[in-house]
């Protein structure tokens, strides 16, 4: 008996079916990378914004009479008045002098802050010798001192350099040892473990943790010096920014007021910037937020 097998269908379709159609995909960005409509304009242009809209506000007051000249000079007197004073060279000259001053207390008072904040942080035994000592003159109002200083060492250069200096030794004291003493201990520990000594930790972990701090203070110093000067070069000065902004009070020149406040600005600035671009040169280990 003979049984009939059908032979199996091994036909194959002749196109393979094509998956179903679902949604478009879309590449997905980050947050960060979402640039709106202020941010495609150049940071140095939208930080350009606030200054020149404060100097056409200015300048619209002054037009409108709403300043008189008696309160404050239009930005056009202003500028011919700055013109004035670097024509004859006297801005150029009180510059350099106040510049000077600057410069020298910022050298005395800066060793003497971090010799301070070294021997403070570095040792326990310092930190008991100094540190309350230094604390306690810091509440002290610096520029109280003005009358002490022109009585100890006259009317000369020596009290407004030394306003200068006791300024700026503060802020690097309290930065440069807060920067040592917040060094991480497993960096330490991990030094210690590596063979090196008291003087090759300081060096090569302690100091290297401590220069943020150190930077800070710093810009804390700087700005504090230029302060230090204007009260400074109130004491008797008979030259540099300050002797010029006195002499202008006295002949109600706001123009030249004005002058030298912006003058005391730019330096300012241009110090700032000069420590901004030695934080990124010495701190190019350290990654930071910059802002989104």
């Amino acid at each position: 008996m003979t049984v009939d097998h059908a032979p199996p269908d091994i036909s194959v379709p002749s196109e393979k079916a094509a998956p179903p159609a679902g949604p478009a995909l879309e590449p997905v960005l980050p947050a960060a990378s979402r640039r709106g409509p202020l941010r495609s304009v150049p940071r140095w242009l939208r930080r350009t914004v606030g200054p020149v809209t404060l100097l056409v506000l200015w300048q619209v007051l002054s037009a409108t009479a709403v300043l008189s000249p008696d309160t404050l000079a239009s930005p056009g007197t202003v500028a011919r008045a700055g013109a004035d004073l670097i024509s004859d060279g006297t801005l150029p000259s009180a510059m350099a002098i106040s510049l000077q001053r600057v410069a020298v207390g910022l050298l005395i008072g800066g060793v003497a802050g971090i010799a301070l904040a070294l021997v403070s942080g570095l040792s326990r035994l310092g930190e008991d010798l100094i540190d309350a000592t230094v604390q306690m003159l810091r509440t002290v109002p610096w520029v109280g001192l003005i009358p002490l200083f022109i009585i100890w060492l006259g009317i000369g250069e020596a009290p407004k350099v030394a306003l200068i200096a006791l300024g700026v030794a503060f802020h690097l004291y309290l930065n440069v040892y807060a920067g040592i003493r917040g060094v991480d201990a497993q960096l330490v520990e991990a030094g210690q473990a590596l063979g090196l000594g008291r003087w090759g930790l300081v060096r090569h972990v302690v100091l290297p943790g401590a220069l943020p701090g150190a930077m800070t203070g710093l810009r804390y110093s700087l700005a504090t010096a230029w302060l230090a000067l204007v009260f400074g070069e109130s004491i008797n000065a008979d030259a540099g920014i300050g002797f010029l902004m006195n002499q202008a009070r006295e002949f109600f020149r706001t123009d030249v007021i004005v002058v030298c406040l912006v003058v005391y600005a730019f330096l300012g600035l241009l110090a700032d910037a000069v420590v901004r671009t030695l934080e990124r040169l010495l701190l190019q280990w350290r990654p930071t937020f910059t802002g989104q």
